[in-house]
């Protein structure tokens, strides 16, 4: 029984040492039309946080999410804001109840972030890395 009980533990630690290493890499993207080459990471925080609702061209931003539920949107936040999804949650309910911003429309899929940041000029979103194809252009990877 002891036995079995360090087998158990020893395969949790190797699983928690692996997950790092399973994260894929999250591209920001943005409409192929749009003018920004790159972003830096604070840039897209502050679309993100709502600090600001301006791309680096000037346009109004359309930001879009990924459902609480993906793991690459708490990525995301976690790497580019350095923030979780309780922060972040609570950041926007401030902004909302305050009536100082809109936040990120939620999107089902990485594809239909895909879809929405393709077919809108302004648009900034985040997806798998894997996931990007000529409809979209990178400006921020993160690893």
């Amino acid at each position: 029984m002891k036995q079995l009980k360090q087998i158990q533990v020893c395969a949790a630690l190797t699983l928690l040492c692996a997950l790092p290493l399973a994260q894929a890499q999250v591209a920001v993207i943005v409409n192929p039309k749009n003018a920004a080459a790159t972003m830096t990471a604070d840039q897209v925080a502050s679309i993100f946080l709502g600090k600001s609702n301006t791309l680096p061209s000037g346009a109004a931003a359309a930001a879009v999410d990924l459902p609480e539920s993906a793991g690459t949107r708490d990525q995301f936040y976690s790497k580019v804001t350095g923030k979780q999804a309780p922060q972040v949650k609570a950041a926007w309910s401030r902004l909302v109840f305050s009536g100082k911003a809109t936040p990120p429309k939620e999107l089902a899929s990485a594809a239909e972030v895909k879809k929405f940041v393709a077919a809108n000029p302004d648009a900034i979103g985040y997806i798998e890395k894997s996931a990007v194809d000529g409809s979209v252009k990178v400006v921020l990877s993160v690893d």
